[in-house]
């Protein structure tokens, strides 16, 4: 691994617009918030991340990718153990062709797409253009949204709102209690129901309800990859006391059951050679 300095990575990727730049790395969250000229491709073998924006924060399961534009301020944070974090920065040449690469997506990775990043880890640094390797790269590109038709459509809304900041912190924490509802939360922050309410819709545009299931549904994830708990065991964790209930929550919401959401826990770890 080529290791330098925070400062220096991050002008190395920008200093040349015209190249293509590749990173592969153990830690990606050691830097605060910040921008790129190039867009930026993500992908961790093991563990798992999130990505934070002004306002969103997205949860990256296994077997997916993330899609950054460039110019989007972000920073991303690992929760648990990553073997490797696959960074490729793409210059900007083609990016008013498809409006896929305007905005911010994760999306599952599949075989070819997975081959692929596991074939670019050869190269570190930039690549550039009229060479082989750019021109595989730029092939890689442009399959994206041939191939990432369906976004992961879970995405948390964050506000720099002080004072909703404490009431989102206090249901994070409270997940597991399948009696919270607008009324206990506003009890337990001072505030009426109808002016919690309001709060939720002014501030992130979304109603308490929604909140807590996207919630529920993005711990539920973390722990259906990162834990051995059955899938029984995450929902109580979550805060639903009928399976059935937060399987088919779990479905609309993630496009997968539960159970098949699990596996690719164990689809990953097998690519890798490590089971």
């Amino acid at each position: 691994m080529i290791k330098v300095s925070n400062e220096d990575l991050l002008f190395a990727i920008d200093e040349k617009p015209e190249t293509m730049y590749v990173w592969h790395s153990r830690f990606e969250d050691r830097f605060q918030d910040h921008t790129h000229l190039k867009g930026q491709l993500t992908y961790v073998e093991g563990g798992i991340i999130f990505l934070y924006t002004k306002e969103k924060s997205y949860f990256l399961p296994a077997r997916h990718y993330v899609w950054i534009p460039a110019g989007v301020e972000h920073h991303l944070q690992h929760r648990y153990h990553a073997a490797i974090v696959r960074n490729i920065y793409f210059d900007t040449t083609t990016d008013d062709e498809n409006p896929f690469y305007k905005q911010i997506g994760i999306y599952p990775v599949n075989n070819l797409l997975l081959e692929m990043f596991l074939f670019s880890e050869r190269w570190n640094g930039n690549i550039i253009p009229k060479t082989h390797e750019y021109d595989f790269l730029n092939t890689l590109k442009n399959i994206l949204p041939v191939v990432s038709e369906h976004p992961l459509p879970i995405a948390l809304p964050t506000t720099e709102n002080m004072r909703l900041r404490p009431v989102l912190r206090h249901i994070v924490d409270g997940l597991s209690d399948d009696g919270m509802s607008l009324e206990s939360v506003g009890k337990a922050m001072g505030f009426s129901e109808r002016t919690l309410s309001r709060l939720f819709q002014s501030a992130l545009d979304t109603s308490f309800f929604q909140y807590l299931k996207l919630a529920r549904m993005i711990k539920a994830m973390e722990k259906l990859l990162e834990s051995d708990a059955t899938i029984s065991e995450v929902a109580y964790q979550v805060g639903y006391n009928s399976i059935s209930s937060f399987s088919n929550t779990f479905y609309k919401m993630v496009g997968k059951r539960p159970s098949e959401f699990k596996e690719l826990k164990q689809a990953t770890l097998t690519k890798m050679n490590l089971v």
